[in-house]
């Protein structure tokens, strides 16, 4: 098969072995997958794959068809079109993905945007809901509204109906950012359309401090990024008054366990809003599998709105 390969911090397709998949384990023929930060920070040393993935090849989140099934493997069936999370190894013509964080595609997404999804969906959900417990009729802030984990939570906020504000640094994007349900403010003075029940922190340390300030009583802060920096000076007498509380979380190196339990909470409670239309997934780009480089590049360049995406 080929892959987008990792040489000294330069990304070049190659030829690799095809992958076989092991007891309940699923082999996926890609069809598209999505850039996200943390494919960009392997790419530079910064971010390694968790044991068992492939360290040289990219790639956290893909779809496709069901190629083949390892031993005991019983969900799917070959020609299934699938999507799910990866640690590694989603950038290339052909993966394996354990069939428990395997979702199935609804025929509303077509390949580049069920590429896009599970990452960003996953991530998104997770921190709002299983950690932020967001709640009808609370207030939510998404730092980064115009990235994909930042679309993905608008929406998926406005869909449990709660009110979504959304920073948003690039005014040319603030009207599609707006579309997608959000109030839309600049990052600067953000702390002043306060207070926020939970405040989604996908830029990192230098907002740490004004998130305190503009959290209501009970609040919750959830850092999923520090793209900004991973540093931050925080009031602990301002979060004691506030009762308030911070937390941070990571999705790709977590067991298998929990990412199958964040799988199903997506299936039953995303897909079916995919499947009405309440949400979708914006595409910025779509760039070939030889063309690897460039994606990254535009991936670097900011001024987008939602995903980048590999197809094969």
């Amino acid at each position: 098969m080929r892959a987008v390969t990792i040489r000294d911090g330069e990304l070049v397709l190659e030829e690799h072995s095809d992958p076989q998949p092991g007891t309940g384990e699923v082999l996926v023929r890609v069809h598209a997958a999505g850039l996200n930060g943390g494919d960009q920070a392997q790419r530079h040393g910064l971010y390694p794959a968790p044991p068992g993935w492939p360290q040289d090849i990219p790639g956290m989140e893909l779809a496709g068809e069901v190629e083949a099934l390892g031993p005991g493997a019983e969900r799917f069936a070959p020609g299934d079109r699938v999507m799910g999370i990866v640690g590694g190894g989603g950038q290339a013509e052909l993966a394996i993905v354990h069939e428990r964080t395997l979702l199935p595609v609804p025929d509303e997404l077509d390949w580049p945007a069920a590429g896009s999804f599970p990452e960003v969906f996953t991530t998104a959900h997770d921190a709002l809901f299983t950690q932020g417990d967001l709640r009808p009729g609370e207030r939510v802030l998404v730092h980064g509204g115009a990235g994909g984990v930042g679309t993905a939570a608008i929406q998926l906020a406005r869909a449990s109906g709660a009110q979504a504000t959304a920073t948003v640094r690039d005014a040319a994007l603030r009207g599609a950012v707006a579309e997608l349900g959000a109030e839309v403010i600049a990052p600067e003075g953000f702390a002043d359309h306060g207070p926020f029940d939970v405040i989604l922190e996908l830029v990192g340390g230098p907002n740490v401090a004004d998130d305190v300030q503009a959290l209501a009583t009970g609040g919750r802060i959830a850092v999923i990024g520090v793209s900004a920096g991973a540093k931050a000076e925080v009031n602990l007498l301002a979060l004691m008054g506030k009762r308030a509380r911070i937390h941070a979380s990571t999705l790709r190196a977590r067991p298998l366990e929990q990412k199958a339990m964040c799988a199903r909470r997506v299936e039953t409670e995303v897909l079916p809003l995919v499947s009405s239309g309440a949400v979708r997934v914006p595409i910025a780009a779509t760039f070939p599998l030889d063309e690897a480089a460039a994606a990254y590049d535009r991936f670097a360049e900011g001024g987008k709105l939602g995903k980048i995406v590999l197809v094969t």
